[in-house]
């Protein structure tokens, strides 16, 4: 049920207290009630429109080889079996097996790998990716129909997540009906039976109006909202989005924190981590990203742009490359100052196991890093050693998070599992699932839940919007993120820095706190008021005056959240409780 179906008893009672002159407490619940109930149809609808926009990653056509040669038909009508034509830089129309060809695939939508992935001869390819620069052509059998796709079984996941996922309400929203229900009622008996024992009409409906006026769940509403509000207010002058009082208050139940990889916990963009110059070569350190760079510059490659981008960050110029030439998942060939420099994979350009390049190849891929080889003139001078940068403070913050979760955390990546294992090391999990695609992802966090476990997910891609979904709190990097997980999370971390996390939580947690008290301000104002009423005789001027003065009171109370030392005070982590 909403939470404008849930308001209808208090709205009702609203309308009631306006027509007895209390006008202003009964604006006050309908303008609540009724923003709320719009605030969740806008964001129902947001995500909603977030859903349909993932199936924009895969293509509406392709390219489908028949006997009487290429025709152009709607990805829906492919069936299995069918052989489709993938140009260099087309999304890729279906899921299927490669059956001749090579390319390298960007598949971060769908696994959240930060580079392509080499495609040969039966490798596996997924609807939405997209092809490479190469210039060899990728011919893909599709082995699942359009309706069973990995994009179209990641839409089908996070629909049905949203739609099941219980959604927690406000401590008040579990109480608000009853209590309303039960107010009216008592307000009715205490006018109906006095009368009917012969009591005076007018003393006895000014009784009754008191009555309704002194027990009205005004300041009961107000003791949830301002605290709640006012921590939301403060968080997202911080940088962190948390798109519901809802969500405020889960986020400080959240038990266990599950981590996406690339984007996440790393910047998502590969960089230059380390150049090795083979003893021997004649070159250092500058001459080697010199010819590496300048051999790279005309390639589009991820890998390439890294290169580059170091090159122009230690301010070398580079040099004009002659005959450039590339080979999807090889490497690149060109002239540079007349000489053939080559840049590629170690299994292209590495031949010789014994050769002094080897051990240090095998070194830098144990550490998790892409290592690139540089040849001149057929020998090898030199090795790249291409990352992930981690962000900056990502393990300060996984150990905060640790520390007022009171669990340790776990990465679930589709990175493979040496990358996984290299970065969980360096942030301090140990817990590493790799290898996993979103629906993975998603059963992971299913199964947590379902062991007790309150899980808060951190991620980015659209391949962690399924597990966003079913995960009970659900954060996402806000630079980095796609759309659809933007939408789908809970909360956005806007600044993309990790340290809020473990700052928004126990603010979170601050906010319950500060609503436990208000409540037992509201609860203690309302049952002296009441008991003064039933018992002795409540002039209605005080009636209102203390009825205001609990509102006021616990508004206030709620809005000291919104200073800048709540917030201070929350950065510096307190230990679960």
């Amino acid at each position: 049920m909403s939470t404008a179906e849930d308001a209808a008893p208090i709205r009702a009672q609203a309308a009631r207290i306006a027509t007895h002159d209390q006008v202003l407490d009964g604006g006050l619940l309908i303008v609540i009630f009724a923003t709320s109930g719009a605030l969740e149809a806008v964001a129902t609808h947001r995500t909603e429109q977030a859903v349909k926009s993932l199936l924009d990653l895969a293509p509406e056509t392709a390219t489908r080889l028949a006997a009487r040669g290429e025709e152009v038909v709607e990805t829906g009508t492919l069936a299995v079996g069918d052989v489709i034509l993938v140009r260099p830089g087309e999304r890729i129309g279906a899921d299927g097996e490669v059956l001749d060809g090579a390319s390298e695939v960007d598949q971060a939508t769908i696994t959240g790998e930060s580079l392509p992935v080499p495609k040969l001869v039966g490798g596996e390819v997924f609807a939405g990716t997209v092809n490479g620069t190469g210039a060899l052509r990728v011919r893909v059998r599709v082995d699942r129909a359009a309706a069973d796709t990995v994009v179209a079984r990641i839409v089908a996941m996070v629909e049905e997540a949203s739609a099941t996922k219980a959604k927690t309400q406000l401590f008040i929203e579990k109480v608000e009906q009853r209590y309303s229900i039960g107010m009216v009622t008592a307000t009715v008996l205490l006018f109906v039976i006095p009368l009917l024992a012969g009591a005076a009409l007018q003393p006895t409906l000014l009784r009754a109006m008191t009555f309704m006026i002194v027990a009205s769940p005004c300041a009961v509403v107000l003791a949830t909202m301002p605290p709640l509000l006012s921590a939301m207010a403060n968080a997202g002058r911080h940088g962190v989005l948390v798109k519901s009082a809802v969500v405020m208050e889960q986020l400080g139940t959240a038990r266990k924190a599950a981590f996406d990889k690339t984007g996440t916990l790393t910047e998502g963009t590969p960089r230059l981590a380390e150049i090795a110059v083979v003893p021997g070569s004649g070159l250092d350190e500058h001459r080697l990203l010199t010819i590496a760079a300048s051999a790279e510059n005309p390639s589009e490659h991820p890998l390439a742009r890294a290169v580059v981008a170091a090159a122009h960050e230690a301010r070398i110029s580079v040099e004009h490359a002659e005959d450039f030439d590339s080979a999807p998942g090889r490497g690149v060939t060109a002239r540079i100052s007349g000489r053939l420099v080559e840049v590629g994979s170690p299994a292209h350009l590495l031949t010789d196991a014994a050769h002094p390049a080897a051990p240090i190849v095998a070194g830098l891929e144990e550490g998790g890093a892409t290592a690139v080889i540089v040849r001149v003139d057929g020998n090898v001078v030199g090795v790249l050693a291409i990352a992930d940068n981690l962000r900056p403070a990502a393990a300060t913050a996984v150990t905060a998070i640790a520390m007022v979760t009171g669990t340790a955390p776990l990465l679930l990546t589709g990175d493979n599992a040496r990358a996984a294992g290299r970065l969980a090391a360096e942030v301090g999990i140990t817990d590493v699932r790799a290898g996993l695609l979103p629906s993975d992802k998603a059963d992971v966090v299913k199964a947590l839940e379902a062991a007790g476990e309150r899980v808060l997910l951190v991620g980015d891609g659209v391949n962690d919007a399924p597990a966003l979904a079913a995960a009970h709190t659900g954060i996402a990097m806000g630079r980095t993120g796609s759309d659809l997980a933007l939408e789908t999370a809970d909360a956005v971390v806007v600044c993309d820095d990790l340290a809020t996390i473990p700052a928004v939580i126990t603010l979170s947690r601050r906010a319950s706190r500060v609503v436990v008290a208000n409540l037992a301000i509201a609860a203690t104002f309302i049952a002296l008021l009441v008991a003064w009423d039933l018992i002795g005789h409540l002039l209605l001027p005080l009636g209102v005056l203390g009825h205001e003065g609990s509102t006021v009171i616990v508004g206030l109370n709620g809005l000291r959240l919104l200073r800048a030392a709540a917030w201070r005070r929350a950065l510096s982590t307190e230990p679960s409780r």
